[in-house]
């Protein structure tokens, strides 16, 4: 009969094993950065009890923090699990450690600012006291291993085991008729390799030479809005989502039809169609550049290439024609070097759009602010050149709270007091639910069309053509997994031929865009400018 302490010892040793296989085989739960554990097995955990039983028969003792470094290996191990499932769970795409790791604290930063200062501090202690006590789990895993180890019995024990997880997982890849059941997850190692690879791979192509096509001819006499200002608004995270998952469009019904109804009353037309974003979840910059060069721009190298050339632009075709070109980055709190690669005649950062009001999330500025101060700086004014104006919005980033009051009076806007102190209340009362984003998803998207609408409504003698669309798709903790990349895209104008020119690239009334979409986003930029004009065989470079 087996003693007490034998008995205790096996246990701790079957614990051990418990969690350091589950250390490294964990799912995500989704929507949420928590995990769960499915019942799988890690072939490395075999491998190394494999390792650890040849070197024992080697040697007499391991060296002294044997157990210790162990721990470290299956810590990072670990991490870069957590990392792999959660990117994936959260984001919609595989991580890529040398262009998303720069944006992480960014990131981080984002969620933080959109939960109350208790829950923040909560989070933080708790991470750090969370990672501190997986490293000493670990060490004990381990250290009950090695201890183990040391005796006859339970070396023999462990050899079998390792042996029958080894020849089970060749089993399963070499013939069909060998269980599934308990699967093995793919070796976080391999995570690891992948991610080398793709470092390699990015340096190799920074430090090489990437010829990049030339982009869509931008020469055009923009004769079909003569005259009218046009709004490029880029809406963030807004994606197809909002119509596929009923839930959503539901949800979206009333501002959308109240945006509907705007344009409608104030003499206006909407034209709707789908595109595909380059991009998803995240990297809103490569949608911009996307459109606005003509050219398809899916990694940060080729962004940081293109914005080494001197390239004909968007911009830079509404400034051959007259036109002052506007960017309006309430958002912006560094340097902005696409910027000076699209040649704005001036840039609207956070410091010069003036907010002095109560702060929503990350980015602070309220959208309706800044439309009413690019109101009062840029269209009012009537001695003045025709605007193109771009604005990506912001109160739609994740985590997508607290999402600002709308304000029915616009003069209001641009005061001391843009907002009712109970307006405010409510609003701060609305903190990200990080487990579940999606109801401040829609409230967030409600409110750009809520705001848009009433400017309409406010301004309903400009000459405006409003191309509004979305960046990408949300990521997919609100999205869910195997989402497409299709983001819609909405035109507001007066002009009839200007919008049958884009009923005949596939665009059609009201605010339910078509299936399929109609192209890729950089291939809408020709499209948008055969609507707004006719080509035009002789230009003066606008810089």
């Amino acid at each position: 009969m087996r003693t007490p302490h034998v008995l205790l010892r096996w246990a701790a040793l079957v614990a051990a094993l418990a969690a350091l296989n589950a250390a490294v085989t964990f799912y995500n739960v989704w929507p949420t950065p928590k995990i769960r554990w499915e019942g799988d097995l890690s072939i490395e955990l075999a491998l190394c009890l494999l390792l650890l039983l040849l070197t024992r028969r080697w040697h007499a003792a391991w060296p002294r923090g044997t157990a210790w470094a162990l721990a470290g290996l299956w810590f990072a191990l670990t991490v870069g699990r957590y990392a792999d499932v959660t990117a994936r769970a959260l984001f919609g795409r595989r991580m890529n450690a040398y262009w998303d790791l720069p944006h992480v604290s960014n990131v981080a930063g984002m969620f933080l600012e959109a939960t109350p200062a208790a829950t923040r501090a909560g989070i933080v202690a708790g991470t750090v006291a969370g990672l501190v006590a997986l490293l000493l789990v670990l060490r004990w895993a381990f250290g009950r291993v090695v201890s183990g180890l040391q005796v006859e019995g339970t070396r023999r024990a462990l050899m079998a085991v390792t042996a029958a997880a080894l020849l089970f997982f060749a089993g399963q890849r070499v013939s069909p008729s060998v269980p599934r059941e308990p699967a093995f997850t793919a070796p976080v190692s391999q995570t690891y390799a992948v991610q080398a690879q793709l470092i390699v791979e990015a340096v190799r192509a920074t430090s090489g030479v990437q010829v990049l096509p030339e982009g869509p001819p931008m020469v055009t006499d923009l004769r079909r809005a003569p005259g009218a200002d046009v709004l490029l608004l880029f809406l963030e995270s807004y994606g197809a989502i909002t119509y596929d998952r009923p839930a959503f469009a539901e949800g979206l019904a009333d501002s959308r039809q109240r945006f509907a109804d705007a344009v409608a009353g104030t003499g206006r037309q909407v034209v709707s169609a789908f595109v595909e974003s380059p991009t998803f979840g995240g990297g809103s910059w490569l949608a911009h550049i996307s459109l606005m060069s003509g050219l398809e721009v899916r990694t940060e190298y080729t962004n940081a290439l293109l914005m080494t050339q001197q390239r004909d632009t968007l911009p830079s075709a509404f400034a051959r024609n007259g036109y002052r070109t506007i960017a309006v980055m309430p958002g912006l709190q560094q340097q902005w070097p696409e910027g000076r690669f699209y040649g704005f005649d001036r840039i609207y950062d956070r410091d010069a759009m003036g907010y002095l009001g109560p702060e929503f999330g990350w980015w602070g500025v309220p959208d309706q602010y800044s439309m009413a101060t690019l109101d009062a700086l840029e269209l009012a004014p009537a001695a003045r050149r025709p605007l193109f104006v771009f604005y990506p919005l912001i109160n739609t980033h994740a985590p997508f709270a607290p999402t600002p009051p709308y304000q029915p009076d616009w003069s209001r806007m641009t005061g001391e007091a843009p907002f009712d102190e109970e307006a405010v209340s409510l609003a701060f009362d609305d903190w990200a639910d990080w487990e579940n984003l999606s109801p401040g998803y829609v409230r967030s998207v409600s409110y750009e069309f809520r705001m848009l609408a009433g400017y309409l409504e406010a301004h309903p003698e400009r000459n405006l053509v409003i191309v509004l669309l979305g960046d990408h798709q949300p990521p997919a903790a609100v999205t869910g997994e195997g989402q497409s990349w299709n983001v819609p895209v909405h035109v507001v104008a007066t002009q009839p031929e200007l919008l049958d020119r884009l009923r005949a690239a596939g665009f059609v009334d009201g605010m339910e865009p078509p299936r399929p979409e109609i192209s890729p986003m950089h291939e809408l930029l020709p499209t948008l400018l055969d609507a707004l004009g006719d080509p035009v065989t002789t230009t003066t470079p606008a810089r």
